[in-house]
């Protein structure tokens, strides 16, 4: 798709400074409806095209973005959203930092990456909201093991007598806690069942021996129900389990390598995956002692399995029918 003109918008919480690249003009608009009318307003005034003419760039900053992003996908006008570490090593040497500065680089960017954008489509509002949940749990969870780890070292050091409010607020914390969490999982489950699509691709994943619940949910989430990456390869670049070569000329011959640019949090959810199907699946058992028998690297032979289990989710959907352990058929 061919665009016109190029909006590198740098936002704020309540600000968003604009640049048009065709004008070379800088402005700020307020983070708001009434501030998104006039920047749609500006624009086609100063570049004499419609705004669906133009392409819209900016980075992801969680909620401070989600109004803009729907109010532009509600009057059909295209924008990209671009993670801030791309803009940035995108710039080549910069010294200091301000959003009128940042909002022409990223109008460059997308100039320059014309040939390579293309418009955002947000997921539906279930997913947005699904994946909302699941965040919200992550945190949670991390707020309690917090308390969790500091309860027992406190227990170990400390005297709970002389220190009866200390010990009894946190184990409150953690029973509050644990029972919000419980909430939240009821609502995704919730959430999944009120949909037919996304019922059956849960129940597809969860055949797939070594693959939970909370794993079923995340992948739903984040591929916007399988729609957003074209291949299991993809999807593991995205998680940073796809190991990438690290060799340069003749001196220079390093081992494959898994990228540190990646979703942590799904890479964790595979990692204890693969970590489950060692213990309970006999293939993935025996090729992992196999490998470790041969003298193999231990967390290599953990990342095969994690893109195996990958590998095997994106074969379920594509095929619609939950997966049969034919190891356990063989003679």
């Amino acid at each position: 798709m061919k665009f016109k003109d190029f909006i590198g918008i740098d936002i704020s919480k309540k600000t968003l400074d604009v640049y048009i690249y065709s004008s070379k003009t800088s402005e700020v608009f307020e983070n708001s409806n009434s501030g998104f009318k006039k920047l749609v307003n500006r624009v086609e005034a100063s570049t004499n095209i419609l705004a669906k003419e133009a392409i819209f760039i900016f980075e992801h900053t969680g909620i401070y973005s989600n109004n803009l992003s729907l109010f532009l996908e509600e009057r059909g006008i295209p924008f990209v959203l671009v993670p801030g570490l791309e803009i940035k090593r995108s710039m080549g040497l910069t010294r200091g930092k301000e959003d009128k500065i940042d909002a022409k680089r990223i109008a460059i960017y997308g100039f320059r990456l014309r040939d390579e954008l293309e418009p955002v489509k947000l997921p539906s509002k279930k997913l947005a909201d699904l994946k909302l949940l699941l965040g919200l749990r992550d945190r949670l969870i991390k707020d309690r093991t917090g308390f969790l780890a500091n309860l027992k070292e406190s227990k170990a050091f400390m005297v709970r007598k002389e220190n009866e409010v200390f010990f009894k607020v946190q184990e409150t914390m953690i029973k509050k806690l644990s029972k919000e969490i419980l909430k939240i999982e009821a609502e995704v489950k919730n959430l999944i069942d009120e949909d037919k699509i996304l019922k059956q691709n849960f129940n597809l994943l969860l055949s797939i021996k070594g693959v939970g619940s909370q794993t079923a949910a995340h992948m739903i989430a984040y591929t916007d129900n399988f729609s957003k990456f074209k291949t299991w390869r993809k999807f593991a670049s995205y998680s940073g389990i796809a190991p990438f070569p690290h060799s340069s000329g003749t001196s220079i011959r390093g081992k494959n390598k898994v990228s540190h640019l990646a979703n942590k949090k799904m890479k964790t959810l595979f990692d204890l995956c693969a970590k489950t199907a060692i213990q309970y699946n006999q293939e993935m058992m025996q090729f992992y002692n196999r490998r470790i028998e041969q003298g193999k690297n231990k967390m290599s032979t953990i990342n095969i399995i994690r893109n195996k289990l990958l590998a095997r989710m994106f074969a379920v959907i594509d095929r619609k029918t939950p997966y049969v352990d034919i190891y356990k058929y063989a003679a």
